[in-house]
């Protein structure tokens, strides 16, 4: 077997593994995802991939085209950000309907570090204060 045969197993293998990350190191390694394919890719609600350095959660099964890219269908892609379900601590960033900040979500917000006091929370600690408390 040739490197370049080598290499395509290996890469397999790293995929197959990086499924079983937490979001926390996935985020993290986001190269250890498959990037994103326009073409009739079947992907399953879960299903992590990486497009354009940003790792995205399938949260619709559904085929792929080239027109549903990651970064303009929310309605099947939900940007993983910092902050979520456990991750490292991350600058607040504007999330969709599809991945708001829960309850115990931590992120930085203009030098200071919050908590989200509710689930569903897509409002940033300055647009709706009550969803958020100030943490050391």
């Amino acid at each position: 077997m040739g490197k370049i045969e080598r290499a395509r197993e290996l890469r397999m293998v790293i995929e197959q593994l990086a499924e079983t990350l937490e979001d926390t190191a996935a985020i993290e390694s986001v190269e250890l995802f498959p990037q994103w394919d326009a073409n009739s890719h079947e992907y399953s609600v879960g299903d992590r991939v990486r497009d354009g350095g940003v790792l995205y959660k399938v949260v619709q099964t559904h085929t792929s085209q080239a027109d549903w890219t990651p970064e303009n269908a929310p309605s099947l892609f939900a940007k993983v950000l910092p902050g979520q379900e456990g991750t490292e601590i991350g600058e607040w960033t504007q999330p969709d309907s599809t991945n708001p900040y829960m309850k115990g979500d931590k992120v930085t917000f203009n030098g200071k570090t919050y908590e989200s006091t509710i689930d569903g929370n897509v409002w940033s600690p300055a647009d709706y204060p009550a969803g958020w408390k100030e943490i050391l």
